[in-house]
Formats: C-alpha cells, structure tokens, sequence
C-alpha cells in the first residue's frame, strides 16, 4: 500500500491580470494578486506550518504566488510540475504526495476548479477555493482526508498581519 504526506495543502494563485492580456500561460499576478500571495507565505509561517515539498504549476501566475509565499515561509525551495499545469486531479496530488515520503507536509500552487474538485474528491466537502485562498487537508487513509482548514484572502491578511 503506498502511504502518502500527511497533509495536503492547496494554495491557488492570486489574483491575475484578465484573460485577455496575454495569453493564459503568461497571465500575471496583478498588485493585490502579489500581496494576497505574500500574505499565504506569512500566514502560513505565523501558523507555524512548514512544507517537505513546495510544487507549483508552470503558469506565470502560479510561479510567481509560489515564490512569493515561499519568501514568507523561509521555503527556498520549489519544484514546478505540469501536471499542476491543468486537469490536475485526486490521482495526481497523491503520486506527487507520495514523493514527499510518509508524514510530510506538501503544498500545491495552482489553479481552480482542480484543487476544489481535488479536495471534494479526499473530503467529500464542496469548498470555495477563492484566488489566494489556502485549503489544508490531514489524510486519513490512501484517498481519504479531512479539511483541516479552508482560509480566504480577507483571513490569509489578518493571520499574516498577527506575525
């Protein structure tokens, strides 16, 4: 039986420029996208939450959120995967969980709908990834979890705010 991290968590982008500003791939933070993405790293750090593995997709916008939580958090450290770049599913998040090896950490950086559908898929809850929001899951099985936290933007500042 292959074990997996012992928590998942999902950080989706911050908010970007429009759809029509370039193409997706390429599309950036905007300046309230790059704040609501250092905001997660300090958050994340004030609740005293460190990561194995750090993986986001290659999309600019993604890259640019993970680096920059990746500052707040002291993480210098991240790997881009294309499996986060689109369809990325329940399958794929524990493939790369599992690399991290047993009881680790490991936070994804990426894209709605795939991480509210991926934590539906291990809870059985319906969630609301909002841009910059974090979802943090403890496993409690091979494709079981349970929410351990669902944090929005307005939140992810007032924790950092605290540190």
């Amino acid at each position: 039986m292959q074990r997996v991290a012992q928590q998942l968590w999902f950080l989706r982008h911050g908010e970007a420029e429009p759809h029509d500003a370039r193409p997706d791939e390429d599309r950036r933070l905007t300046e309230r996208g790059e704040e609501q993405s250092r905001a997660a790293g300090r958050a994340l750090a004030a609740l005293d939450i460190s990561f194995q593995l750090v993986l986001s997709s290659p999309r600019v916008r993604a890259l640019d959120t993970a680096r920059l939580a990746c500052e707040g958090l002291g993480h210098e450290r991240m790997v881009i995967d294309e499996s986060l770049d689109a369809d990325f599913g329940v399958d794929d998040a524990l493939e790369l969980a599992a690399g991290a090896g047993d009881d680790k950490r490991v936070l994804f950086v990426g894209h709605n709908p795939d991480f509210a559908q991926v934590v539906h898929d291990l809870t059985r809850g319906d969630v609301d990834m909002k841009k910059g929001g974090i979802a943090g899951l403890r496993m409690r099985g091979a494709r079981r979890g349970e929410l351990l936290v669902l944090l929005r933007p307005r939140e992810i500042s007032l924790i950092a705010a605290s540190r």
